[in-house]
């Protein structure tokens, strides 16, 4: 713990009142085989949303999960990029342990400390001008389309449409389903939300034969996740701010998946060296725990006091974590240990492809395999059975969102477990 500190600019001060022995004095026992067992049959009553294997994760420490029976995973999906430290960072245990004894929730009506001092550190960080926090990715993109509908009423005569890609994914609120461009969301919970125009991801001329006298923004991801890590040609973000420029509409980059260091600089979008009007923050933010950010510059910061709100949003507990999360992943030397660390991702995926005649795609900590058809749910459940956690966003697609802290012995470990999975 004290090396993380040391290395990633993280002041021991922070954690020297929390020691390992007063953190478990409030950790409860760990669940036996037969505990976990018993708590199966609690599975009938969950409303039946996902498909998820007989098992109950009982602990995590870095880059592992430990299931009720004993049984150790490599966690290359770590909530689906969410836990940004890798699983129970001492940081983070620290962070809601202090704040915890203070404060917890003050209500919105109130400023609290944690709250301003992540504000201020966030537009600082992105260059933008203001910020409202949430708790989860689509909950802030909801917020982003609220402010760019009302900028559109205020200054381009009521414009409310947004145009978003294919295959793209937003949150699944109703309205980020109907934002998002995957494939059969628009059937699922009819009628489908209006004001959404979708064009092909990485076509700037589809994007601009789409404008029209009703178009208030177009909102992009910078690489889209969830359509199994789509990269853009280079200068994509270049000329969508170009072309919103010269449109007088707004850019709205949604970076709850590739934002907070996962593609190896704090956001994706300086790669390109421009900033979107509205930004969306979410995932890694929290290192674990639910917060959201939408930020947005001068031009397109228009809500007032009612416009927006939530009984947790910017609460004391999560944003003090938040700021833990920020002052290491902002950190030059981490984001260049993330750097190398996805190389050390390709370079060993590349073999696997080469061997197996497979495709690869990513950036910096964001990674997937092109399989053939329908055959990802097999792999997963092979690398399961051997203890390696990845994530099938499609039939045909495997991707990898390890921490960002991942080492090169687990990379090595999660390649040799991949390669055995497709002998298997």
């Amino acid at each position: 713990m004290g090396g993380y500190l040391a290395q990633y600019g993280g002041p021991p001060e922070r954690i020297a009142a929390v020691t390992s022995a007063s953190i478990s004095q409030h950790i409860p026992p760990h669940f036996s085989n037969s505990d976990g067992e018993s708590l199966l049959s609690a599975t009938a009553h969950l409303m039946h949303i996902a498909d998820r294997p007989a098992r109950v994760m009982v602990r995590g420490e870095g880059s592992y999960l430990w299931d009720h029976a004993g049984a150790r995973y490599l966690d290359f999906v770590q909530g689906w990029a969410v836990n940004a430290l890798g699983h129970s960072p001492p940081e983070i245990a620290a962070a809601l342990f202090e704040q915890a004894q203070t404060l917890l929730n003050a209500s919105p009506a109130f400023h609290n400390a944690p709250q301003l001092q992540l504000a201020r550190e966030l537009v600082t960080a992105t260059g933008l001008a203001t910020v409202h926090f949430a708790n989860s990715g689509a909950e802030a993109n909801e917020a982003a389309l609220k402010l760019a509908r009302k900028w559109g009423r205020l200054h381009r005569a009521g414009a409310h449409e947004v145009i978003t890609t294919e295959n793209s994914f937003h949150g699944r609120t109703l309205a980020m389903m109907a934002a998002s461009g995957k494939p059969g969301w628009d059937a699922l919970f009819p009628p489908k939300m209006p004001g959404f125009a979708k064009a092909p991801f990485g076509d700037v001329s589809a994007i601009a034969a789409r404008i029209r006298s009703e178009t208030v923004a177009v909102m992009v991801e910078p690489i889209q996740g969830e359509a199994g890590v789509v990269v853009p040609q280079e200068g994509y973000l270049r000329e969508l701010r170009a072309l919103c420029d010269r449109q007088g509409i707004l850019l709205i980059c949604d970076e709850v998946q590739t934002g907070m260091g996962r593609m190896g600089t704090l956001f994706a979008f300086e790669q390109e060296g421009v900033r979107p009007d509205i930004l969306t923050l979410g995932k890694g933010l929290g290192g674990g725990v639910p917060i959201s950010a939408v930020l947005a510059n001068e031009r397109a910061s228009c809500f007032v006091p009612g416009d927006q709100g939530g009984t947790y949003n910017g609460n004391p507990l999560m944003t003090a974590v938040a700021r833990r999360v920020l002052s290491i992943v902002a950190n030059e030397a981490f984001l260049a240990q993330v750097r190398d660390s996805g190389r050390c991702v390709q370079q060993r995926l590349a073999n696997v492809c080469a061997a197996y005649g497979l495709g690869l795609r990513g950036r910096g900590l964001l990674w997937a395999l092109v399989l053939p058809e329908n055959s990802a749910e097999r792999i997963v459940r092979a690398c399961f059975a051997r203890g390696l956690l990845l994530n099938a966003p499609r039939p045909n697609l495997l991707r990898l969102m390890p921490s960002l802290r991942v080492s090169p012995a687990e990379i090595d470990e999660m390649a040799t477990l991949l390669e055995q999975a497709f002998a298997d």
